[in-house]
């Protein structure tokens, strides 16, 4: 028998005996794989062990990426050519990374994204290989990187053509479970959208958008996930804070990946160009692709996608809101059409409660403040919906303005339901809202820290709530109790949880934990890292990662760092701006 080729009856074998969720990543196994396949014959491990191997690959040899789903179907940029302009009839430019003049260092990967999403092992980001994919310098063969062009509004006011003006959408992959994510390297070159940017990002931003994304995902928030971080010794020149301080910085590439990075401004400027026709094709692409419950030959297609963005988005802003994030940056250009995270600029955790909370030291008239984001949510769907006009009936449109109109009440519905969950309480009552309400006042009054209050109140005991006898460790807690009005609350939380039927106070304390995280990626945290990386020391980048993997349970090497304390004195002189 050759080396070479597989014996049609030993095919047929291994077929039947990876049904049970091995996947075959070639119709044709590598030579390398048939030599060693003698020691996995008459083994009880062979159908497990082997196809584990199948699954997660250490090398990139095998491992594919493509671009057809978007060259095949959507107009390309005709100029080839990579400099700064206006561009027409056309969904993405093709444009290649711009790889860094010095060496290049990995700074972190993401296992979960690496293993599960990419069918990687994380053996792979050791090799050079990976090492030259990650930060631009490889394109794998068969794909053909693009920028996407797409508009928006910015702080309320149409800012025209924008775009990837520093990312790459370098391939989509299909993963064993037959799922497609498109991976985009963010800080990769200019590109015809950067208009007066170098195509950059810095080490200090793109640490944030690493930890940001990853932690939200394991808080349980729809989000782009990062792959991998690297930085170079290129000078990168900023002024953060746009006062004329220009200093020089590192750049740095994340690998970024997500089911569609198509936003509500991938809509708006083709509907701003009056390119109706291309504006339909796109809208079409995007139904088939990422809505299969919308049927292709539905007339009422537009309006069920509308629909559907509304709904998601309610959901999503209100999640934000129950772990106390703010984006920063709500513009139309950085809401998804899948009403997942993306775009992670000057974002921000709340420490003490605040409504008027803006992590964005740029945005001087508080519009992006966090308890804004649901009215900014509002505003981004109505030019989502102006986007759609031109191609709805009279009748669509009537409809759609319906839809629109019941956004505030799908997001107080949803903000409801996820705050009463952080309180433990079960069933409902006609007071629920007040009790909400009251509780937020409270923290507002008190400056509570928004995080902990909640971890503690699910892990504190009713006896002790009764008797207000709260312990040190609940500092939280403590700053509210200073409140006259805390023990008028604390009597009708107590009262309400008496109404849990068949509930224990210990499944309470169960259930809160498991939804009331210990651990965010508060801005102070975020800034350590940094300043260490800065350093080259990475040690606190991959210590948060790993912490925030886990940000329900308690970790003693979390709460000795001092994640789970009071954030230290100098945090309030932290400032995020825009500028990365």
């Amino acid at each position: 028998m050759s080396s070479y080729c597989i014996a049609p009856w030993l095919f047929t074998w291994l077929m039947l005996v990876c049904q049970s969720g091995c996947y075959l990543l070639d119709s044709v196994i590598a030579a390398s794989d048939f030599r060693h396949m003698h020691s996995y014959i008459n083994t009880s491990n062979f159908d497990q062990d082997y196809c584990e191997r199948k699954r997660k690959l250490s090398t990139l040899n095998r491992w594919k990426l493509s671009t057809d789903k978007f060259t095949a179907t959507l107009p390309i940029d005709f100029i080839q050519e990579n400099y700064i302009r206006e561009v027409r009839g056309s969904i993405f430019s093709v444009v290649y990374p711009t790889p860094f003049k010095s060496r290049v260092l990995l700074v972190a990967v993401s296992k979960d994204v690496l293993e599960d999403i990419l069918d990687l092992d994380v053996s792979v980001s050791s090799t050079e290989d990976f090492l030259q994919l990650v930060s631009g310098t490889k394109i794998m063969l068969g794909s053909l990187p693009l920028a996407h062009r797409y508009g928006g509004h910015q702080f309320g006011s149409w800012a025209g053509q924008l775009g990837d003006g520093r990312a790459h959408l370098i391939g989509v992959y299909t993963n064993r479970f037959g799922v497609t994510w498109e991976l985009q390297l963010k800080g990769s070159g200019r590109t015809p959208y950067s208009r007066n940017g170098d195509g950059r990002a810095v080490l200090r931003s793109s640490v944030r958008e690493f930890l940001g994304s990853e932690a939200m995902h394991y808080l349980g928030i729809p989000t782009s996930r990062a792959a991998s971080l690297v930085v170079s010794e290129d000078d990168v020149w900023r002024d953060q804070f746009y006062n004329g301080n220009i200093k020089k910085e590192r750049g740095a590439v994340v690998l970024r990946v997500a089911k569609s990075w198509f936003r509500i401004g991938s809509l708006e400027i083709l509907a701003h160009s009056g390119e109706m026709n291309l504006l339909r094709i796109l809208l079409d692409h995007v139904i088939e692709e990422h809505f299969p419950s919308i049927s292709q030959n539905d007339s009422d297609r537009y309006l069920a996608l509308f629909s559907g963005v509304v709904s998601e988005t309610a959901d999503l802003i209100a999640l934000w809101m129950s772990v106390g994030f703010a984006h920063g940056v709500c513009n139309t250009d950085n809401f998804s059409l899948l009403s997942i995270t993306i775009d992670y600029g000057p974002f921000g955790f709340m420490d003490s409660y605040d409504p008027d909370f803006v992590p964005n030291t740029s945005d001087d008239e508080k519009q992006y403040k966090i308890g804004n984001q649901a009215n900014v949510g509002m505003f981004n769907l109505n030019k989502l919906l102006e986007a759609l006009n031109p191609l709805l009936e009279p009748r669509q449109k009537q409809l759609a303005s319906q839809i629109l109109e019941e956004f505030p009440e799908q997001n107080y519905k949803r903000f409801t339901a996820l705050f009463k969950d952080k309180l433990g309480l079960l069933g409902n009552t006609e007071d629920d809202d007040h009790l909400i309400a009251f509780l937020l006042k409270l923290m507002e009054d008190t400056k509570a820290d928004f995080t902990m209050t909640f971890r503690h109140l699910s892990e504190i005991s009713q006896d002790q709530l009764k008797y207000l006898s709260i312990p040190q460790e609940f500092w939280a807690l403590q700053d509210m109790a200073r409140h006259k009005f805390f023990p008028n609350w604390v009597a009708m939380y107590l009262s309400r949880l008496k109404r849990n039927i068949g509930d224990s106070d210990l499944d309470r304390r169960r259930r809160m934990t498991s939804i009331n995280p210990r651990y965010v990626l508060r801005n102070w945290m975020a800034e350590s890292a940094t300043q260490k990386a800065e350093r080259n020391d990475f040690s606190e980048v991959r210590l948060l990662q790993q912490i925030l993997q886990h940000p329900f349970l308690v970790q003693t090497v979390a709460d000795r760092a001092g994640y789970a304390q009071r954030p230290p004195a100098w945090a309030r002189d932290i400032k995020v701006s825009c500028s990365s």
